[in-house]
């Protein structure tokens, strides 16, 4: 089973904000995914459907954790890594036409939604470059057509 190195240490918490469901997302670009998708655009906080009221502070905290340390490892993976791990999970989305959802990933830029609110400079500055660099990639692998807007 997949844990982030930083959680490892706190198996515990890992267990109670629900890491198995973590463990089941193929790719560390999903696990990002899946984890942003907990996080309240309006306020911040995080939230799971099976969260008691009374316990939503903690679980805040602890995905709050999570996100970030898996952040943190996505942003030390190889360009290479990178680029493989979001071919993946472009394979793993049945629904999704590959050169529609790159076309989306440019127009939209949801990737940068990805980040922790915490991360700030050099590592959310590194994970828009290099996401940006695969996506000029995919978008040649794909036959996107679409205007560059990343320049």
């Amino acid at each position: 089973m997949w844990i982030p190195e930083q959680i490892v240490k706190d198996r515990e918490v890992f267990d109670e904000t629900w890491g198995r469901e973590l463990a089941e997302i193929e790719t560390a670009y999903g696990r990002l995914v899946y984890l942003a998708s907990l996080r309240d655009s309006n306020s911040g906080k995080y939230e799971h459907y099976a969260t008691e009221p009374d316990s939503r502070k903690r679980v805040h905290s602890q995905f709050l954790r999570l996100h970030e340390a898996i952040f943190r490892e996505w942003v030390d993976y190889t360009l290479e890594r990178k680029k493989a791990d979001i071919e993946l999970y472009i394979r793993g989305l049945d629904s999704l036409n590959p050169s529609e959802l790159v076309d989306a990933w440019l127009r939209l830029t949801p990737y940068k939604n990805l980040v922790p609110a915490a991360i700030r400079g050099p590592e959310r500055e590194q994970h828009i470059s290099d996401f940006e660099a695969i996506l000029g990639l995919l978008r040649n692998v794909y036959g996107v057509a679409s205007p560059d807007l990343l320049s």
